[in-house]
């Protein structure tokens, strides 16, 4: 019965937020334009359980780029409204559209000349109709079986403002070095500040064949390492090529004899490659530039010396420095 019980909660406030899908209209976008016209910062209101919605919005948005803040509705009416300047966008957080607290202060912000955004569950209620821009959170049901808690409510609330983060990040082209700036602490903010040799793979789990190999060594040996590529090398370990299962995919669609031809023969030439006192996060941002999950690693001599692979950025397993 518990399970089942918790099982149909997750698919109502899943239904909630698929429901939203097809709202993401006009308004949207319109509120996307408006964030990042925006000279000032997101100020993001609401209280109760849209209050402790709005402060994770504001969490998420602030590490991503957007300069927010969280505005307690009743602080405000209290000297806390000195916080709110006519450049900023101010966003308030009411399901029902009817939270008091909250539209009593509708008609000072907009004195303020700051432009308000809704989310709200009604179309019709108060705080839509002071608002410039309303994005509908509304859902069936809650998932509370007395429909009193806000359960899928706030959840559709919450997943509404990571989709509007996630949409800032890539309007305002947020790289992974600026995510580096506001994390300096945690496992990722130690691995973005590394440099690659502190988190390459090394020695015998490089995956190489050098120039001239057959190709079905060159399966064999990156089969055996689980990488996904094979470097090919120079009889000094200078990088002449890498080959990709991408590379092989390619090759078998096109009914190329893949395992009658030579390493140089299928390689790729000339790839993308790092030193190794690069910084990680450099690493990561020529992986996300040209879509790529490896790069090979060469020292001073130009020689192959590691190996990166994009899980050894952002984490797999257990974060480990030189493998100790």
């Amino acid at each position: 019965m518990v399970i089942q019980q918790a099982a149909e909660v997750l698919r109502i406030e899943a239904e909630g937020i698929s429901g939203l899908i097809e709202r993401i209209d006009r308004r949207f976008v319109e509120m996307v334009d408006m964030i990042c016209r925006c000279r000032g910062r997101v100020i993001v209101s609401g209280i109760g359980k849209s209050g402790l919605i709005g402060r994770k919005i504001v969490a998420t948005l602030n590490s991503t780029g957007t300069r927010s803040l969280f505005l307690h509705p009743v602080e405000a009416m209290h000297g806390d409204l000195g916080m709110v300047g006519s450049n900023d966008v101010f966003i308030a957080l009411s399901y029902s559209g009817e939270t008091d607290e909250l539209n009593m202060l509708l008609p000072t912000i907009r004195k303020m000349g700051c432009p308000v955004i809704a989310f709200t569950g009604r179309d019709d209620s108060t705080l839509a109709k002071s608002s410039d821009i309303v994005i509908d959170v509304a859902v069936k049901r809650e998932a509370c079986p007395l429909g009193l808690a806000p359960t899928a409510s706030s959840t559709a609330m919450l997943a509404m403002g990571d989709a509007l983060a996630v949409v800032l990040i890539n309007k305002k082209h947020f790289k992974s070095s600026d995510f580096k700036k506001f994390h300096p602490g945690g496992a990722l903010g130690q691995r973005l500040a590394s440099q690659v040799r502190d988190i390459m793979l090394t020695g015998d789990a490089i995956p190489w064949v050098p120039s001239g190999a057959d190709a079905s060594d060159a399966l064999a040996e990156m089969d055996r390492h689980s990488l996904g590529v094979i470097l090919v090398l120079s009889p000094r370990k200078h990088l002449l090529g890498i080959i990709t299962d991408g590379d092989i995919r390619r090759a078998v669609a096109r009914g190329l004899p893949l395992l009658e031809r030579k390493v140089d023969q299928i390689m790729t030439p000339e790839p993308y490659y790092l030193k190794a006192e690069t910084p990680a996060y450099d690493a990561l941002n020529l992986m996300e530039q040209h879509q790529i999950t490896v790069l090979p690693i060469i020292d001073d001599s130009e020689s192959v010396c590691g190996i990166l692979h994009l899980h050894d950025i952002l984490g797999k397993g257990e974060f480990k420095f030189n493998g100790s």
